[in-house]
């Protein structure tokens, strides 16, 4: 059918962000197949894979390579985007399927080259005789050259919209659209959302910093829980406060802050140090100065 189709229009050049999604969807779904082909080995003993891991993946990315490549000419990415390849080596402007040799020289150099570098790994990992470190030396220097072509060629793609791989320049296939692209009614009620919401949260992650959470805590329990009516006597003290006002529980080394309230030293030294405002959450006093209970006072609260 897209051969029919590429006989009566010219093909259409694809975009450079289509192409790259075909490649993230292409290895999205290679992992999704090694993952649920390891998932059968889970009750297995530990390894099984190991010492085969590389044969196995060859063995499914053949198996992918029937079925996309070989039979559509698009892997499983371009088809969801509605792309497949085109033989750019021909010099006619008409859509040319791949020949059998472009298809077989794609599964050498993809899964293939592949197989090799993982398998010439494990071979010469632990090989320590000269001949062998030289052989896995120039392994290392072809994959890096490599690499590094690999990188020349997507700084061009960038700028010419060609070729996303290496291995499609080499072999000279292009991607094409399959069928000719609609003009499309675009909403931006979702992206205006997203983007409201993303404002939104940096405007918070701005904002909450500067807010005294703690401060505010004890002001609104002030204003829930007010308590007046108490003298700044010793007696008073010993009297009314038996619990510190941070923690409710029985003053641990007790500090008063120059009101009528009890606080355990830690409780109050830790508010003071965090906020050098900090007031009291029960009467809204200043902390003027830090000062313990007298012992005395103490033994009489334990006993009463």
């Amino acid at each position: 059918m897209a051969s029919g189709i590429g006989s009566e229009k010219s093909v259409n050049p694809v975009l450079r962000i289509s192409q790259l999604d075909a490649l993230e969807l292409n290895k999205a779904l290679e992992q999704l197949v090694w993952s649920q082909f390891t998932s059968c080995f889970h009750g297995f003993k530990p390894g099984v894979l190991a010492h085969f891991e590389p044969e196995v993946k060859a063995f499914l990315c053949l198996i992918l390579w029937k079925f996309t490549i070989y039979s559509k000419n698009a892997t499983v990415g371009q088809a969801i985007l509605n792309i497949q390849y085109k033989n750019n080596l021909s010099q006619t402007e008409k859509y040319q399927p791949l020949s059998k040799h472009q298809k077989l020289w794609y599964l050498i150099f993809t899964v293939g080259g592949r197989w090799l570098e993982e398998r010439c790994y494990d071979l010469f990992s632990n090989r320590q005789q000269q001949s062998f470190c030289k052989i896995k030396s120039y392994i290392g220097f072809g994959s890096g050259l490599l690499k590094l072509c690999g990188l020349v060629n997507f700084l061009i793609f960038l700028r010419k919209g060609t070729f996303a791989t290496l291995t499609e320049r080499i072999l000279g296939i292009r991607s094409v659209f399959c069928k000719p692209q609609n003009v499309r009614q675009i909403g931006f009620e979702y992206m205006n959302r997203e983007l409201l919401w993303h404002g939104f949260a940096e405007f918070l992650i701005y904002l909450l910093p500067l807010i005294n959470v703690q401060k505010l805590k004890l002001k609104i329990s002030s204003w829930c829980l007010p308590i007046a009516g108490l003298s700044n006597s010793e007696n008073t003290l010993a009297a009314h406060c038996r619990e510190c006002s941070l923690c409710g529980e029985w003053p641990t080394m007790p500090h008063t802050i120059g009101c009528p309230h009890v606080f355990c030293y830690y409780c109050i030294k830790s508010n003071f140090l965090f906020d050098m405002y900090f007031t009291c959450p029960k009467c809204g006093s200043e902390v003027h100065s830090l000062q313990p209970l007298k012992y005395k006072i103490e033994m009489t609260e334990l006993h009463v």
